[in-house]
């Protein structure tokens, strides 16, 4: 057989699949699943049908088992892990097969998208050298075939250039590319069922949508199943047939998709609903008032930014991150900056803490211009500009009991006296709704959402005026954003704070900020209230942005589209 015949027949695969009969046995069953470690049990008798070319989600929260289940159907759990109970595959008892037996499934029939590309690929090889290995399975001897099978793949996937990203190491390519290479690899040996962990918790709103339409439009054209591990809900409602809602290991509610969403039977599958940032853009109103009372008094705006330009040069190129920026922050509310990674979001907020130095512009805090100050002279202002970044998981020192952690802003500025510094810990903590047993647990022992909250409280224990919130909860399950949501503005109602939110969940903005600038490629493209700018989206990114809300939860938040009517800078857009 020639080498280009092999070629076509190989790629002939990639046509879509007869489906199977409707009385077929289920592609995946699984009965009385139980996983324990040790006498730790974590996931009880779980039992659902995924039957072949359909889509199943099992969504909650953190520890609620999504991922051990997934990790049970792959045969990869953990040393000291066991399951009991049945998982069928294509009609085969896979749990007890021998590890021989069941190794030839993995990767050929049971295709897996793990969740955070930059740990499932090494960095120090190239993406071609990766791909050739998981294109052995698809048993193709020639390596010129199994190469042109790669690109073939890649290509399917929406990666433009592949070629490129064949020759490329991960650090080359972006957060959305390379899961795009992610799925390619695991749809390269057209495996019956795929399993997605959380394959879009790390991307950007518009990437995620790109990424989901793709493992849909995969779906159909090869036939696939779909596993979809997942704790936003409305990803879930708008991406699978069936849902499967899980807490501490337990099924709490399954069933289709349509009718779990509209009319959810249990309380936790109810808590789960009212945390959607899409479903409850009004949620908070209350919370939000006393900023939107303030918007419009008479004195000056705590936050200042005009006619800001920062420019890079990388690899010998000027790179112009920040373009002619400005927008104003009355006391007392919720500014956000939102766009896509690489619009010059995180660039702005660094010039905003004195972090970067602007080529032209100026920023004033509270009528302190920032700009050309010495850093002595910075440190009392950080004194009242405070941080909260994005990763509690990164962002706090593991070595650090939270009482050290809380307490370091104080020691550094030399505020109080050691009594008074310990009463203030305690104060901040119980700012954030967390009590005094906390004090000498280290991060490692304690929840995201509690990491967060002594983030916010390390951030309030010097009294701030202004805290820059990075994409507070961005790491976060659904039900712990809605917690820590609700802790931001009820400080901010009670205290009189000013927030710079960093963010490119849109739904979530709308909950929490009063006025928004939307940023692309280092410009404003629009920039107003929260109500003006979700109401009527005047620049074609900020309607893109919008419109990529799963399409379940689309109509709370009307997507009208762009108009003719003069946009913010328009000469500044091309």
């Amino acid at each position: 057989m020639a080498s280009q015949d092999r070629l076509t027949a190989t790629l002939i695969r990639t046509a879509p699949v007869a489906p199977a009969p409707r009385y077929a046995a289920p592609v995946l069953r699984i009965d009385g699943l139980s996983v324990s470690y040790g006498s730790n049990e974590v996931v009880r008798n779980v039992g659902f049908d995924l039957d072949r070319g359909k889509s199943l989600a099992l969504i909650g929260e953190s520890g609620s088992g999504k991922s051990t289940i997934a990790r049970a159907v792959l045969r990869l759990l953990p040393v000291g892990g066991r399951a009991t109970g049945r998982v069928e595959f294509d009609g085969q008892e896979v749990l007890a097969l021998p590890e021989r037996r069941f190794r030839p499934l993995r990767g050929r029939a049971i295709g897996f998208v793990p969740q955070d590309p930059g740990n499932a690929l090494n960095p120090v090889r190239m993406i071609g050298v990766q791909a050739m290995e998981a294109a052995a399975l698809t048993d193709e001897a020639d390596a010129a075939i199994r190469k042109a099978l790669i690109l073939e793949t890649f290509a399917q996937v929406g990666l433009d250039n592949p070629q490129r990203v064949y020759d490329s190491y991960p650090h080359q390519l972006s957060g959305g590319m390379l899961q795009r290479v992610l799925i390619g690899l695991a749809v390269l040996a057209r495996p019956a069922l795929l399993v997605a962990d959380e394959p879009t918790s790390a991307l950007d709103v518009t990437i995620q949508k790109r990424i989901l339409d793709l493992l849909s439009r995969l779906q159909q054209e090869l036939d696939i199943s779909l596993l979809l591990i997942t704790h936003d809900l409305a990803i879930a409602a708008a991406r699978a047939d069936q849902l499967v809602v899980l807490k501490d290991g337990l099924v709490q509610e399954a069933g289709k998709t349509s009718a779990v969403f509209s009319s959810p039977a249990s309380a936790y599958a109810r808590k789960l609903h009212a945390d959607v940032p899409a479903l409850n853009p009004d949620r908070y109103a209350r919370l939000r008032d006393p900023g939107f009372r303030l918007r419009g008094a008479s004195e000056a705006p705590k936050i200042e930014v005009s006619a800001v330009t920062k420019r890079f040069t990388v690899d010998g190129n000027i790179l112009t991150a920040v373009d002619d920026v400005s927008f104003t922050v009355p006391a007392g509310t919720t500014h956000a900056l939102v766009g896509e990674s690489g619009s010059g979001k995180t660039t702005t907020i660094r010039l905003l803490l004195g972090l970067e130095v602007p080529d032209t512009g100026e920023i004033s805090v509270a009528g302190e211009r920032l700009v050309g100050r010495s850093h002595q002279s910075l440190r009392a202002v950080w004194r009242h500009l405070q941080l909260v970044y994005q990763n509690p998981f990164i962002s706090l020192d593991p070595t650090w009991t939270v009482e050290h952690l809380v307490r370091e802003p104080l020691d550094r500025f030399k505020i109080g006296t050691p009594k008074e510094r310990a009463e203030q810990v305690r104060e901040a903590l119980a700012n954030v709704g967390l009590g005094e047993h906390l004090l000498t647990r280290k991060p490692g022992a304690l929840s995201g959402g509690q990491r967060q909250r002594v983030a916010i409280a390390r951030s309030l224990v010097l009294k701030p005026d202004v805290i820059v919130l990075d994409e507070p909860t961005s790491a976060l399950d659904v039900s712990v954003q809605a917690d820590i949501v609700e802790v931001l503005l009820s400080l901010q109602a009670r205290l009189g704070l000013t927030y710079v939110f960093v963010s490119h969940d849109l739904a979530l903005v709308r909950q929490l900020a009063h006025t928004v600038s939307v940023m692309h490629r280092g410009r404003i493209v629009e920039d107003g209230t929260v109500t003006d700018i979700f109401g009527n989206p005047q620049h074609p990114y900020t309607a893109s942005l919008l419109e990529s809300i799963p399409s379940s939860i689309a109509d709370p938040v009307r997507v009208p589209q762009p108009k003719s009517r003069q946009i913010l800078r328009k000469e500044q857009i091309a």
